[in-house]
């Protein structure tokens, strides 16, 4: 073997003393022993369990873990891996997870015995939430967009040290998607983001698949370890709770309404884009606007954000060129993006983090999103519910609502006898400036800002009201809202897409 001697190293050293970090040659695969053995080099990632994974990334108390939610209700990861945490005796974790669900209840018992200390997450919701409202943690939960997320991780303030990222399918080395074999989740928009910055990725998957593996939302070159499981996660359970399709004549009745406000704002013109929330009324505007687009001959040029069975429909009827997916919300979506070649794969960066150099949310006409309360000033609370328990997410909401041109919030006037429009939101997590239509069941009111869409609605016939008399109305048949009596003690930080903090949550008093 020929090498070069110390003697040549030190002479280079002393002709240039800035390249004293040189090390002689001393082996083809000296930082490569595993190419050595041709079983290892297929092998050297892939992990027995869970624990063994653990060991390997050297995850230890006081780091970061992070985790996606496209399996959103049907996740069967984080649970699994907090629990091999806590049996390993790893303690004060930060749990950076992109949203946290029902599903995530036995995260109370690894919080109160010191598994998990910190939460960053885009929202909560179940028995965990009404936990945290209650005060269970120290320290405040830290609640993002999606968008505000990538912020965070990219200035460094979420420092994610493991990721454990379920995928449907992968090869040996870390090609993975959640598009094919059993268990398809659909877009990997949030994990993309963590498989990108974290220093360690660990891939948690069914099925293993021929190298290469393709399409590869998860490269090789990102990935460390990889486990094989029994279960990731359900599908059939990505499309409940807050995804849920709808058949309620009042939410299917505001849909109307909200289509109807599309057809005549002024945006409704060929090669217009839209986005519609995860919300029953919003994912149910969609089918509404079939026969618009068909009787104006109008085709949008593309849809984007969470991608439901009805905007599939209209793609592939041909009046939605081109789908921009960040998180699949059904399984149709899901098998669309594995099939469809204008159904296109975004990282939530791509997506609507306001730090990139180009944000996808910056060019959308429409969006249509969903709210837990709206008050006169049009802010937007969509993670307190009306007694003060977080039971809701930021998720896009704020990204969405500022980027698009015209913003349209769709909620009942009254929600379980209680009034959806207040004269306060409890929480503010999206500005009023960034909003410009309400569409209720009662009738329509326009931001004040927004004159010309008002004249165009009422021109359509459409009953648009001042938001004051829409208020009005809902006090008269519920009357006004006893306040939420709440503690001192911080539980939540809201933190707008930019980073700043826009509001706080308190604790909820017993």
């Amino acid at each position: 073997m020929t090498t070069c001697t110390n003697n040549n190293i030190e002479a280079i050293k002393a002709q240039q003393p800035d390249l004293n970090n040189l090390v002689p040659f001393t082996g083809a695969n000296t930082t490569t022993p595993y190419l050595n053995d041709p079983v290892a080099k297929h092998t050297r990632k892939l992990c027995q369990t869970i624990e063994e994974a653990i060991k390997k990334c050297e995850l230890r108390d006081g780091m970061t873990i992070s985790f996606h939610h496209a399996f959103r209700e049907g996740d069967k990861v984080i649970n699994k891996v907090i629990e091999t945490i806590s049996n390993m005796g790893i303690k004060d974790l930060t749990l950076a997870s992109s949203s946290l669900l029902s599903c995530n209840t036995p995260l109370i018992q690894h919080i109160k015995n010191g598994v998990v200390t910190q939460i960053y997450t885009s929202g909560m919701r179940g028995e965990l939430a009404d936990a945290i409202s209650h005060g269970l943690m120290e320290k405040p939960v830290h609640i993002h967009s999606h968008g505000g997320r990538v912020k965070l991780i990219q200035s460094g303030e979420i420092n994610i040290d493991v990721a454990f990222l379920a995928v449907s399918t992968t090869d040996e080395m870390g090609n993975a998607n959640g598009v094919s074999g059993k268990s398809q989740c659909g877009s990997l928009g949030y994990a993309m983001v963590d498989a990108q910055f974290a220093k360690k990725v660990v891939l948690l998957t069914e099925d293993f698949v021929t190298y290469p593996n393709n399409p590869a939302s998860i490269r090789q070159d990102q990935v460390d370890y990889i486990v094989k499981i029994d279960e990731v996660g359900d599908p059939t359970k990505i499309s409940v709770g807050a995804a849920r399709i709808t058949s309620n004549p009042r939410e299917l009745m505001i849909a109307r309404y909200a289509a109807d406000v599309i057809e005549h704002s002024g945006y409704f013109k060929d090669g217009f884009s839209i986005q519609t929330g995860s919300g029953a009324s919003s994912t149910a505007a969609t089918r509404f606007l079939e026969n618009r687009m068909r009787d104006k001959n109008i085709t949008a040029s593309f849809a984007l954000g969470g991608i439901t069975a009805s905007i599939v429909d209209l793609h592939e009827k041909g009046l939605v060129k081109r789908l921009l997916d960040t998180q699949s919300f059904d399984g149709t979506a899901g098998q669309s993006l594995g099939r469809n070649k204008d159904h296109i794969e975004v990282s939530t960066n791509v997506y609507a983090n306001p730090a990139s150099k180009g944000a996808s949310v910056d060019e959308l006409d429409i969006v249509i999103l969903s709210a837990l309360e709206i008050d006169l000033n049009f802010n937007v609370n969509v993670l307190t519910g009306s007694d003060g328990v977080m039971r809701g997410a930021s998720g896009g909401h704020c990204d969405t609502a500022t980027g698009a041109n015209l913003t349209i919030i769709v909620a009942p006037l009254i929600r379980s006898r209680i009034p959806t429009l207040i004269e306060k939101v409890t929480t503010v997590v999206t500005p009023g400036e960034s909003v410009d239509v309400l569409v209720t069941d009662h009738g329509i009111a326009v931001n004040p800002n927004r004159p010309e869409v008002a004249e165009r609605l009422i021109a359509a016939g459409l009953p648009v009201m001042k938001i004051e008399d829409l208020y009005q109305r809902a006090i008269s048949l519920t009357g006004k809202p006893m306040p939420i009596e709440f503690e001192d003690k911080i539980v939540g930080i809201v933190r707008y897409r930019d980073g700043s903090v826009i509001d706080v949550v308190r604790q909820v008093k017993d």
